[in-house]
């Protein structure tokens, strides 16, 4: 049997308070450092069938030399917990500039198995 809307609702609303920042890594894993980056605080929208969205586009500044290639769900502004992320286009920046993670194709989906 499959798990039910309302408990998946239930454990996406559980990672809506567990993923308070969004951080940009690069093709590594690692997250980019330097210059002014730093991770964005995240507020999601309500679940819908287990899938949780930012609830706006979050605008990262990118350090020169650096390549975004994902982002990754972090408990707190620096240090705190990675409960991982997805991987995104590769970006390279040849020098500083801004990365704009786009809340409607950044996504948290808990499906039913």
């Amino acid at each position: 049997m499959a798990m039910t809307t309302a408990y998946l609702d239930a454990i996406a609303g559980a990672g809506r308070t567990a993923i308070t920042h969004i951080g940009l890594v690069n093709g590594s894993g690692v997250e980019l450092t330097g210059g002014s980056y730093a991770r964005k605080a995240i507020t999601w929208t309500a679940s819908s069938s287990g899938t949780i969205k930012p609830n706006a586009d979050l605008v990262f500044d990118v350090p020169s030399g650096a390549t975004v290639a994902g982002w990754r769900g972090y408990s707190a502004l620096t240090s705190g917990t990675n409960y991982g992320g997805a991987d995104l286009t590769s970006q390279s920046f040849s020098s500083a500039g801004t990365y704009t993670l786009l809340a409607a194709s950044t996504a948290i989906n808990h499906t039913a198995a």
